[in-house]
């Protein structure tokens, strides 16, 4: 299984841009940033970022409110809808500042999902699995990653800004990712739905954990490959082993932990205490990426604090769970957890 991991991972690896390693606080606006340490000591001023988004951080994944009219529905070409509407972040490129969902309506309307892909998924990702929800009488949004589809700058061959070794970047783009969620759960909710849940896969699950543990409207969850440290799984993962190479120079595994520490699932352990909503943690036994240590440590992290959450491990890798026939057994883990969640009187 990890010979097969491998070959996957090899068949893009020329497309993997090295972008070079920057501290990045010019993407960090000033409330994030802050102003206790100048440039001399920037490692030091992300650490003091961290004691304040662990001390109380709604403040740093919510967004700011906006009206009804800056949310955009129109018709789509394969019978779901487009919805655009601004991020709770304004970033350097413009087309990235425009979030861009799929909305495929089932049932009554009264129940949806919000789905977040992998990190470089394509436009077509996802939406099998959206489909598969409507025959539940769920409805989904399938929304669009930071730099991803449409929003991906035309520099770019990839979505090489949501994940690189910009410090501040990485950061702002995974915060940008859980204020899209919570935006759009403003949106499904003006929309009269009444039940929410998140379905999130690799950076996906990551963003995904990131809002169901800051948003309570968000009554269930299922995370599809799940990991503890941001920074430790770009250290150690074959997916982000670039990425490393230009981190390396600058900095050590710890120090890539601690940077980007307010931006991992372990980083915010301590608001899991009154985090009592469902969720289902999906985990590949055979992961070089969300490597099998690490997602113990987040598992464990979520036992201990009393989340109602149940962890299903696949016999395959995280590159592998694409594929037949464990594409079909993530699918059924996935929707048969909402089947059960919602299967109630409406």
């Amino acid at each position: 299984m990890h010979n097969m991991e491998r070959k996957l991972h090899a068949r893009d690896i020329d497309q993997r841009t090295r972008h070079p390693f920057a501290w990045g606080f010019d993407h960090l606006d000033a409330a994030t940033r802050g102003s206790e340490f100048g440039a001399e000591r920037p490692l030091e001023a992300l650490r003091e970022l961290n004691r304040r988004v662990q001390r109380g951080g709604d403040w740093f994944f919510r967004p700011g409110a906006i009206g009804a009219a800056e949310f955009e529905l129109s018709p789509g070409a394969d019978g779901g809808e487009w919805l655009r509407y601004p991020s709770g972040i304004v970033t350097p490129y413009p087309e990235n500042n425009l979030v861009q969902a799929r909305y495929y309506r089932a049932g009554r309307g009264d129940r949806a999902v919000i789905v977040s892909p992998q990190w470089n998924a394509d436009p077509q990702s996802h939406i099998a699995l959206c489909r598969l929800l409507n025959r539940l009488g769920i409805s989904a949004l399938r929304l669009s990653l930071p730099y991803h589809d449409g929003r991906r700058p035309p520099e770019l061959k990839r979505a090489d800004y949501m994940i690189s070794a910009n410090i501040g970047r990485t950061i702002q783009a995974v915060r940008q990712a859980v204020m899209d969620i919570r935006r759009a759960a403003d949106w499904l909710e003006s929309q009269g739905v009444a039940q929410i849940g998140v379905i999130g896969s690799s950076i996906g699950s990551c963003v995904s954990w990131l809002a169901f543990i800051h948003d309570a409207r968000l009554e269930a969850g299922v995370f599809n490959m799940v990991s503890s440290w941001f920074g430790d799984v770009v250290w150690r993962a074959i997916t982000t082993s670039h990425v490393r190479a230009a981190l390396e120079p600058h900095l050590t595994a710890t120090e890539v932990r601690e940077a980007w520490q307010s931006i991992s699932p372990s980083g915010h352990v301590d608001r899991l205490a009154v985090v009592r909503r469902r969720a289902r943690l999906i985990s590949a036994r055979y992961d070089l990426t969300f490597l099998p240590d690490l997602t113990a440590i987040f598992v464990g992290d979520v036992e201990r604090q009393g989340v109602p959450a149940e962890t299903r491990y696949l016999p395959c890798g995280h590159y592998t769970i694409g594929r037949t026939p464990f594409k079909y057994l993530d699918a059924w883990h996935i929707v048969s957890f909402f089947q059960r969640e919602w299967s109630g009187p409406r």
